[in-house]
Formats: structure tokens, sequence, C-alpha cells
């Protein structure tokens, strides 16, 4: 399966360089699996209106950490960007680097506080491992760090976006990206969900290069996917599973959500607990655990694109892009929204 078969042609003025307004504000596009009819065009605050009581709606409620940090070699003045992506042990986290053709094993950095960094392994993708002493604690990030924007938002984040790249229910750190699809939901809508009997629960995956690592096979079938963290609360694997053995609609705000819960269903229920998932899900995938998908207008050839293509089909998918293209709707993270029912 070719990667070239998950390509379309965004104008560059519809990729969100900034959030809306106003959280909450954004377009909605509604699209059902079952139907070959055009979508629907909505706004966001429209969206209770489209789910059946009884629905589960699950949320990722992972964090985002300050995880892009800056800092100047020992022996020059060259500064260099870190996205620090997780610990592989106490003091030692995985970073994707820019300039990666001039690290060395051994070579030094200083990180603002006095914290110096040393690089114990040089991986592919621009990946290396380094090592801090002394060891910083999640302060560190809050102070030091910055809020990790995807390049092709093309500037540095500012105190806006240190509100609007979380999510308003966010509170498990850790997360290198955000789960963008939770982005547009303000305590509002949460309110009027509830009142309108949709069950909300939550997991946590801890978003890291599994996500947004890009494909660069021209098969997509030999891509593989880097694991990440994740867990699911008890009550929350309750709760989908007896909604499963009911016949009530599981939807899952995010493709990091639709991905653990895949991954963590067996024997007819969904496991509790923690675990890790690279799962890679692309067109010929048999969902499982997910009815409904809430989620982003994702980027060309990437792995949520590919996601999303499964699970309402890649023609109609790309058909329903183009659509929101020429109705002007913007794309990406701080983009607008799709249900898929």
């Amino acid at each position: 399966m070719q990667a070239n078969l998950f390509s379309f042609n965004l104008p560059d003025e519809l990729i969100a360089k900034v959030p809306s307004g106003r959280r909450g504000d954004s377009r909605l596009i509604v699209c059902d699996r079952n139907e070959d009819g055009p979508p629907q065009h909505t706004a966001m605050i429209k969206l209770p209106d489209f789910l059946s009581p009884g629905t589960v709606m699950v949320f990722n409620d992972t964090k985002v950490r300050k995880a892009r940090v800056y800092a100047r070699r020992s022996d020059t003045e060259g500064i260099s960007e870190f996205l620090f992506l997780h610990q592989t042990r106490e003091g030692e986290w995985n970073c994707i680097v820019n300039r990666m053709r001039k690290k060395r094993i051994g070579q030094n950095w200083f990180f603002p506080g006095d914290i110096l960094g040393t690089i114990t392994n040089l991986r592919s993708e621009n990946l290396c491992t380094i090592k801090l002493n002394p060891i910083p604690d999640e302060s560190w990030f809050e102070k030091s760090g910055h809020i990790p924007l995807p390049s092709y938002i093309g500037r540095l984040d500012n105190r806006e976006d240190e509100e609007r790249y979380q999510t308003v229910y966010s509170r498990n750190i850790g997360s290198a990206a955000a789960p963008t699809a939770g982005l547009h939901f303000t305590q509002e809508i949460m309110q009027i969900l509830r009142e309108n009997d949709i069950e909300i629960c939550w997991i946590t995956l801890q978003i890291g290069l599994g996500t947004f690592s890009p494909v660069r096979e021209r098969d997509i079938q030999n891509h593989i996917m880097h694991l990440e963290s994740y867990n699911i609360p008890y009550e929350t694997a309750e709760k989908i599973t007896a909604a499963k053995k009911d016949g009530r609609k599981v939807l899952a705000v995010g493709t990091t959500t639709v991905r653990t819960l895949e991954t963590s269903w067996s024997s007819n229920k969904l496991a509790s607990g923690a675990g890790k998932t690279d799962l890679f899900i692309y067109p010929g995938y048999r969902f499982k655990v997910v009815d409904q998908l809430f989620t982003n207008l994702h980027t060309p050839k990437s792995t949520l694109l590919m996601l999303v293509s499964a699970f309402l089909g890649r023609k109609r998918l790309l058909e329903a892009y183009d659509i929101a293209i020429e109705e002007n709707y913007r794309f990406f993270s701080y983009g607008d929204a799709m249900l898929i029912r």
C-alpha cells in the first residue's frame, strides 16, 4: 500500500498557524460511515446534537510537557534544539534534535539552569539519548522549556500557546505533543455532553515519536511505529466493556485514544492498567472497540491520516478533505474538526 495514496494538496493559507479566536469556535464537518451522502457542515458547539444518549465518549487526558529546550555546545556558542520525548532511565532521555550530523556520542551541551547534557547514544530519525546532570524535576521543564508546537506552524511559541495547546481537562503530564482533537472542547461543551446523557471517561496515552514520526517508507506496511505508554483506569474499562455488550456506541476523541482502546481489547472486554502500544492502523484494519471518531484534519501521508482512512475509507476521507478545502476549513493541530459516526 503506497504512501502516495494518502497525499492531498493543501493551500498553505489553510494551515492553521494560530488557534481560533476562542476555544470551541471551530467548524465541524460530519461524515456518516454507513451513508454515501455528502458531509454535513456545522459548528463545534453543535457536536452534542449529533450523538446518541448512552454513547460512551473517551478522552485522552495527557498533559503536554514544555518539552522543547534549547542548549549550547560546551566548546562553541552553537545553539541546538532538543525535544524531550521520554526517559529511558533516571536522568536519561530520548530526544529529537536538529543538526543531527553535528552530534557525537560524548558531546556535552549546556542547558538552562546549569544542567549539563551528555549525548550517550545516537539513533535514526534525528533521535539521540542524552544524560542530564544534575537530574532535573518537572519544574525545570516548566521554567526552561517551550511548548512543542509542530514545525508546520512555523513560529515560536507564545503565552497564548501555553493555554491553547493544552486541553481543558489535561492532568497527566508527559506528552511531547497535544492530543489535538481534544483542543476543541470547552467546559461548556463537556457539560452539555453530560446533560445529553453522554458518558465521559478517560485514558492516558503519552504522545511521543509513535504518533508524529513521519512515514518514510514507500510501502506503508514497512513503517514501524515507536512504542508509546498508556494507562486505562478500571472504571473506563468497565464502562466501555458494558457499552459494547449493550450495543451502545463508543466514541473515541482523537487517534491516540483509538490506538489505546484497540490495543487493549481482548476476549470481548477492555483490559485496564498500564501498557505500551506500537499499533499502526491503516486501511484493512478491523476495528474492535471504536464505533465513532472525533478527530482533526490531518497532515498528508501521516499515520494519523492513515488511521482515519481505515475508519471511514480512504476514498471517502479524501473526498471529504477536498470538500473541506473548497469550504476553507482550517487544517492540522489548531484547525477545525471532523466527526465520523
